[in-house]
């Protein structure tokens, strides 16, 4: 594989995750116990700095016990580092600034290497060394999203991994953009939790931040119909019960938005439940690491390509559930 081609898979999964905890983990005996502590709140991944001593030893302790894990290296800032980083098997390194001496130390041997930028010049740099995923650093401090929009006209193949003030009230606003991959964050691993070695209180961090990222609401319940005639009578009950307007469409008839019949029996036994979300294919990622798994060939794309319906295999209650995208 070439370094390209690893780049683009490196970027796939992180955009999959959506969010990159950092790390500084003095303790490295807690290793193991961290990641069992992120992998249990659904974040497959982390970034160890090498602000604390010892992170090699981390990286090799986390992704022996954990070799599907996506784990990275912070704060690298010599050649040295990173090749201590990818010996112990990180499988990424990325830096507050850039270094062409590193970066082109690490692309030479085969290995990606984000380098942090915040300037257009920055920018210039990584694209003349062969780079198209970068961390924007330090990201609201340097302006933020609305910073990361003004360069993308000029820099249009550049992908960013803002890290730096973002938080789980602002992690959403970053991730709505398609120019981000994903966003890095030390929130979901604080300090007093790492001292008090609360696993659980980690835990608990990154199944909120997972959660918000994804943002469900139910949007609408499907009721299978014998027929398009029992469709629209169980619409005019709603409608006269409730005021819920009745809307005819091509495979059903809606009451209001909350109730929808199909004409004739579709997916689940007794209907469907639509549930949106900020991203049908981070959502996807997450329930099947919950134990749900999509129905093939129930996926549908918009006109930018990105899926926006997909289908569960389970029923919940006689219910097919299936995940549409925000608007």
């Amino acid at each position: 594989m070439t370094v390209k081609e690893k780049i683009n898979s490196l970027v796939d999964e992180l955009s999959n995750i959506g969010i990159v905890p950092v790390i500084k983990l003095d303790k490295v005996e807690n290793a193991e116990k961290l990641a069992k502590a992120l992998r249990d709140g659904g974040i497959n991944c982390a970034e160890v700095t090498f602000r604390a001593k010892g992170a090699d030893d981390v990286i090799r302790r986390m992704t022996k016990a954990y070799p599907d894990m996506l784990v990275g290296a912070g704060t690298v800032l010599t050649c040295e580092q990173a090749d201590a980083a990818y010996k112990a098997g990180a499988k990424f390194c990325v830096a507050p600034g850039l270094n062409p001496k590193v970066v082109k130390h690490c692309l030479d041997k085969g290995e990606p290497f984000a380098p942090g930028v915040s300037s257009a010049s920055e920018i210039e740099q990584a694209l003349e060394l062969g780079l198209d995923f970068v961390k924007f650093f330090p990201a609201e401090q340097a302006g933020g999203l609305p910073y990361i929009k003004s360069v993308c006209a000029p820099y249009s193949t550049m992908r960013f991994m803002p890290t730096g003030g973002v938080t789980e009230e602002n992690l959403n606003t970053y991730l709505g953009f398609n120019k981000i991959v994903c966003c890095g964050g030390s929130w979901i691993v604080p300090a007093k939790l790492l001292d008090a070695e609360d696993w659980a209180g980690i835990t608990k961090l990154c199944r909120t931040a997972v959660d918000k990222m994804l943002g469900f609401t139910m949007v609408h319940v499907g009721l299978n119909c014998a027929n398009e005639k029992e469709a629209e009578n169980v619409a005019d009950e709603f409608e006269a019960a409730f005021g819920f307007e009745k809307k005819v469409g091509n495979s059903s008839v809606f009451a209001s938005t909350y109730m929808e019949m199909m004409k004739k029996p579709f997916h689940g036994t007794h209907g469907h439940i639509a549930i949106a979300t900020n991203s049908v294919t981070r959502a996807l990622y997450q329930l099947e690491k919950r134990g749900y798994k999509v129905m093939e060939g129930s996926q549908k794309f918009n006109a930018d390509g990105v899926m926006n319906v997909a289908y569960l295999e389970h029923e919940f209650g006689g219910f097919a559930v299936h995940l549409v995208l925000k608007k």
